[in-house]
């Protein structure tokens, strides 16, 4: 029978390092996260080869004496607990800081060479200690600022097996990049700087406001598609700045969310990211968004995964509730205006003067024939009815007398109708500039508010009863889904009941979707309660959520679409109700329902500037 046996200390290490340290990306969270724990002001980062090569973290904190260097690379050895705490239960609870300073050292000096040095701010020098895949071979005294040193080399040189899994230093760059810059953008007092290398591609200054570092770490684009998130619940706050949806990528890599200054990138906030966004983004598409949560410690355990990536909550749904709840209504302001600045290769186009093609040559026998034609004759024109016909036959618009902009359309940010363009954009004129609307999606972003609307009310939505109910036939397992939401679908104004074991009978739709076909609404919603019935990166979502998709399917099948010609009160009573509804600045799937060109850009097309 195997015998159980300890153990030694340097494989303990390493197995330790095996669950923290599995790239350089890592271990540079680890110094970066101490640093900044030491009460640094400043903090200098320095790879080599993307941190295969090197990484140098050099910070100006509080430093440490040479007894707590030694202690600092034992395993378990922590600053981070307050004192009182350490012989209690409760003791883990209490941590407000980013980790426990050394936890991770020792396992980064067991697969890689650590050099550590560093001085206190009231000691007249400082100390060195260097361990060499867990051996210490120096140790000493060293001249170097207050303020703390740490380096890594030849990472995983006596781990053959584990370096070969790194990835090339250009991917392995950029995941050290990410580290630091998420670890920055929550301590915008803190100024860094970030070099691979020796080329410098990140310098922060401190003293920075919050929005100000987001935006500089992000995109300068995001200052102009943004709104503010500042909102509290007892204990709890929620703050930061989230990006119009219709400010939004393809990747999710552009949504940085902080709990108690920690960067994570939690199931749970990301769910109920989605799920605040969910009708007003395509699913292919991701916000863009910095969001700082701060709690009591007691309320959240960061010890749940190795790397503190993850978190748990107390009361997971009272946070996934702010959440959704505070980008909402902040979401809800911020649409008054553009949405997003007219594509700059659309404008471009603009630019370029037109040339007239040039008229065929007059062939030598239009020239001589007749032989009494005279030179006079040769060089005026001649306007005889094959030419008007000609001309007859030129495309045409209908022309009407322009009435002058109303004193009233001041007081209108999306201005007066002036006429559509392919039944399908509304040209406005407003006092500051030139207004285009994209009919459909802004009357399907409308539809969508009149629906939830109706929904949030305490009567009964108005509906529309059928002459004669309609029967739609679905599978079984579409039925069940939607006989479990009928109550809340008859609150918004579609009746409908189980007709057997594979059809629902549809009795009323709602008002606003007069002319909605049945048999494809019950489909589409069918297919949504089943695609986001459940959110695979939040766990279940809640009934409202599932609600929202319901809305956001029923609106789209109550819009007017494009290619309709409208008449112009039509178009006006549109520009008017867009005006009065929040969100409107956006369709269902986060495009710009409008788009306004200043008048100084026309202008410019014209060359007036």
């Amino acid at each position: 029978m195997p015998t159980i046996r300890r153990l030694p200390e340097a494989l303990i290490n390493r197995i330790a390092a095996g669950e923290v340290i599995e790239r350089p990306a890592a271990a540079l969270k680890e110094l970066v996260e101490n640093a900044i724990d030491s009460g640094a002001t400043r903090i200098t980062v320095n790879l080599e080869d993307g941190g295969i090569g090197a990484i140098e973290v050099v910070d100006d904190g509080c430093g440490m004496s040479p007894e707590e260097m030694a202690l600092a690379l034992e395993r378990h050895a922590t600053s981070k607990l307050p004192e009182d705490l350490v012989g209690e239960g409760h003791a883990l609870e209490q941590v407000a800081t980013l980790g426990f300073r050394g936890e991770a050292l020792p396992s980064i000096a067991s697969v890689a060479r650590f050099t550590l040095e560093s001085r206190p701010h009231d000691a007249d020098s400082g100390w060195r200690r260097v361990v060499d895949h867990g051996r210490v071979v120096e140790d000493k005294p060293s001249a170097v600022p207050p303020g703390t040193r740490a380096r890594i080399e030849d990472f995983f040189r006596e781990v053959p097996a584990r370096r070969k899994f790194l990835r090339t230093p250009r991917s392995e760059f950029a995941a050290c990049q990410d580290i630091v810059r998420r670890l920055a953008m929550a301590r915008p007092d803190i100024g860094f700087t970030f070099s691979n290398n020796g080329r410098r591609s990140l310098q922060l200054q401190r003293g920075e406001a919050l929005p100000e570092r987001v935006v500089r770490l992000v995109s300068r684009d995001l200052k102009d598609n943004c709104v503010p998130i500042d909102l509290a619940r007892g204990e709890m706050t929620l703050t930061g700045i989230a990006g119009l949806p219709t400010y939004n990528r393809g990747v999710a890599d552009h949504q940085y969310l902080f709990v108690n200054g920690r960067p994570v990138k939690d199931r749970l906030l990301v769910g109920a990211v989605r799920g605040a966004y969910a009708e007003m983004l395509a699913r292919d598409r991701h916000a863009v968004l910095a969001l700082f949560l701060d709690l009591p410690p007691e309320d959240v355990d960061v010890n749940v995964h190795p790397a503190k990536s993850e978190v748990r909550f107390r009361d997971p749904q009272g946070v996934r509730g702010m959440i959704v709840g505070g980008l909402r209504a902040a979401l809800s302001t911020g649409d008054k205006r553009s949405a997003q600045a007219p594509d700059a290769s659309a404008m471009a186009k603009w630019q370029a003067e037109p040339v007239a093609p040039a008229p065929p040559a007059a062939s030598i026998f239009d020239r001589f024939a007749g032989g009494s034609a005279s030179a006079t004759a040769l060089q005026e024109p001649r306007m005889d009815w094959g030419a008007q016909q000609a001309a007859d036959a030129l495309p045409s618009g209908r022309a009407e007398e322009a009435a002058p902009l109303p004193q009233e359309a001041r007081d209108y940010p999306l201005g007066i109708a002036r006429g559509q363009i392919a039944n399908t954009y509304i040209v406005a004129e407003a006092a500051d500039g030139l207004v285009l609307v994209d009919q459909h999606a802004a009357h399907e972003r409308l539809t969508l508010e009149r629906l939830r609307s109706a929904d949030a009310g305490s009567a009964t939505a108005r509906s529309q009863a059928l002459l004669m109910p309609e029967v739609v036939e679905l599978s079984e397992a579409e039925c069940d889904r939607l006989e479990a939401i009928a109550a809340d679908l008859d609150r918004m104004g579609l009746a409908i009941e189980r007709f057997g074991p594979a059809a629902m009978l549809v009795r009323s739709l709602p008002h606003a979707l007069p002319k909605a076909d049945p048999h494809a609404l019950l489909r589409d919603i069918a297919d949504d309660l089943a695609t986001n019935g459940v959110d695979g990166e939040g766990g279940s979502l809640l009934l409202n959520e599932k609600i929202e998709y319901v809305l956001a399917t029923m609106a789209c099948h109550g819009s007017v679409r494009a290619g309709r010609t409208l008449r112009v009160e039509e178009m006006n009573a549109l520009l008017r109700e867009m005006e009065r509804t929040p969100r409107s600045g956006q369709c269902n799937h986060g495009r710009p329902t409008w788009v306004k060109l200043s008048m100084e850009e026309v202008e410019k097309l014209f060359g007036r500037h």
